[in-house]
């Protein structure tokens, strides 16, 4: 049987008898509680009471803070994963897109990681609480962290100016959902390509001397 299963999910212990905590520390162990269970069950068996259960934080808390089991289940995700997908800028465009897209991707390869993630996607569909939560807590910020990553490539001439940022973040962020959504294509979302990716579309906005005879 998968450790990953369902039915290998250990029975958690309830947390009690540790007094009030602080808000900060109610949200940590709400978030980490809510991160594991979502990895070991996926979005079908994440409940609140589960989580309620395994951190110690009680439903009416937890409702609280998080309109819906959706939402708690992303922020539990993102509380899992944050540290892994950040952005950073050393000055090399090509360097840090590898960097930043071969990072998410090489956490997606994680069976149980790519389960929690596109089931959530899936979700979201159907949840307008946990369809809220991914554009302010995960797509609208790290897609402006792109654009701005892209934007300062273009004030160091690295990318030719004038260029629809917007839409080279789709080309490159869209190409990797394509394979990551279609089942047939998920095994080929690799390292290889991610920088095949990055290498092309950046060969197509590269700043350079203009063709003084264009075809």
């Amino acid at each position: 049987m998968s450790p990953n299963s369902p039915e290998a999910v250990p029975a958690a212990e309830p947390r009690t008898g540790r007094g009030r905590r602080p808000a900060a520390v109610v949200r940590a162990e709400a978030l980490a509680a809510a991160g594991e269970l979502l990895l070991l069950e996926g979005v079908a068996g994440f409940t609140l009471e589960k989580v309620a259960l395994r951190s110690g934080v009680s439903r009416v808390t937890l409702y609280k803070y998080w309109p819906s089991r959706g939402a708690l289940a992303l922020d539990g995700y993102l509380y899992q994963t944050q540290d892994r997908l950040s952005f950073r800028d050393t000055g090399d465009i090509t360097h840090d897109l590898v960097h930043v897209i071969s990072a998410w991707t090489g956490l997606l390869a994680d069976p149980a990681q790519r389960r929690a993630f596109t089931q959530l996607i899936g979700a979201a569909q159907s949840d307008p609480e946990l369809a809220a939560a991914f554009d302010s807590h995960y797509f609208g910020p790290r897609r402006r962290e792109a654009l701005e990553l892209l934007a300062t490539a273009v004030d160091r001439k690295q990318l030719r100016a004038g260029i629809d940022l917007p839409t080279v973040v789709d080309m490159l962020w869209g190409a990797c959902y394509h394979r990551l959504l279609l089942p047939n294509l998920t095994g080929t979302l690799t390292e290889s390509f991610v920088a095949t990716l990055v290498d092309t579309v950046l060969q197509g906005i590269a700043s350079g001397p203009s063709n003084p005879n264009p075809p």
